[in-house]
């Protein structure tokens, strides 16, 4: 009697055992999915709005569907009972917004998502068939009502076709008022090559910099710890102030950058620049320093089972050589200095 007492009490122990497992499991998955969503608010943006009648009164229940226009994805939502919607976090890109009711017309409303922000897609909808589409010109000129934050985003247009020496992708911040980029050698000799931002005049080192979400800050002397080809950014933004709680924690500001993704058309692209000494005027004293960069890369993109499954891949090298003079002061050294 008392050996199986026993063995009750210990399997009563380990039922309490595997509970507790099993409660810290299900914390610990919440906690990894919170952590995840909050990530995707960084590297996304959404799109919310309205459904109303011809008088204003709003529609609840209508039935909101919204489509990558790139990849074919639709996204099906249901207006709540004060007739209002929200997509959640969507990939920058253009989408198209069809919003239908019993007893009115369907309406086609084309909005533009770009990172970090909340685009908003109000939709009146006409008595009539549901049947019968009608078709809304989005305007061109899109105010940000939804959000207090100071930034500027700039399109995968701007950045093919905008010069930018030596295609450093952090370079492209410039065009925002009140940046700069600065040297990574400022803050530590080992960051040839990477780059910060500085923001309003405020030192760099604490700028926070995102790439699909994922920060890719150097926690311990600033900068990145990772470069980005510019062929292959899609959208990158960049905040001042008033910066939305999903960025990480900075004291000056903060950059967003979303990577190109492989849509239903195959498309791609390849380049090669070239910057030579002999291209240039003579270095001051009238000396012609060896100078030569190369830089050349190739990206391509598609559908690997439409409307589902999609690639990309991006690649890009830089290849610089240059002549370092090496300048000896005071006699009798003077003479022997030279370079490599």
């Amino acid at each position: 009697m008392g050996n199986r007492c026993g063995v009750r009490t210990a399997n009563r122990k380990g039922e309490t055992s595997r509970s507790i497992f099993s409660i810290a499991l299900t914390l610990l998955t919440l906690a990894f999915a919170v952590s995840t969503w909050a990530q995707t608010t960084v590297g996304s943006g959404s799109i919310t709005g309205t459904v109303t009648d011809p008088t204003g009164a709003v529609v609840s229940g209508a039935k909101v569907v919204i489509t990558n226009t790139g990849t074919g994805q639709a996204l099906n939502l249901s207006a709540n009972p004060a007739g209002a919607y929200t997509s959640g976090p969507l990939d920058p890109g253009t989408y198209k917004v069809q919003v239908s009711a019993k007893g009115f017309s369907s309406t086609n409303q084309t909005v533009t998502v770009q990172v970090g922000n909340t685009a908003t897609a109000n939709v009146k909808l006409q008595v009539g068939q549901e049947s019968q589409v009608i078709e809304v010109e989005a305007s061109q000129l899109a105010v940000n009502t939804e959000q207090a934050e100071v930034q500027g985003v700039l399109n995968s247009d701007q950045i093919a076709n905008l010069p930018v020496n030596g295609r450093n992708f952090l370079d492209l911040a410039q065009l925002e008022p009140g940046v700069q980029i600065q040297d990574g050698q400022n803050f530590d000799p080992t960051k040839a090559g990477y780059s910060s931002i500085s923001f309003g005049g405020r030192f760099g080192r604490t700028a926070r910099i995102n790439v699909d979400g994922v920060d890719i800050s150097d926690e311990t002397v600033g900068t990145t710890t990772t470069d980005i080809p510019a062929s292959a950014i899609d959208e990158f933004q960049i905040g001042q102030s008033s910066l939305d709680l999903s960025n990480d924690l900075t004291s000056s500001g903060a950059v967003n950058v979303t990577t190109k993704t492989g849509t239903n058309t195959l498309h791609g692209e390849a380049f090669g620049f070239i910057r030579d000494h002999s291209f240039a005027a003579s270095s001051p004293g009238g000396h012609d320093y060896a100078f030569q960069r190369s830089q050349f890369g190739a990206s391509v993109g598609g559908a690997i089972i439409k409307n589902k499954l999609f690639f990309f891949a991006d690649g890009e090298r830089t290849k610089q050589d240059a002549f370092a003079a090496v300048i000896l002061a005071g006699s009798p050294f003077a003479s022997s200095g030279g370079g490599f």
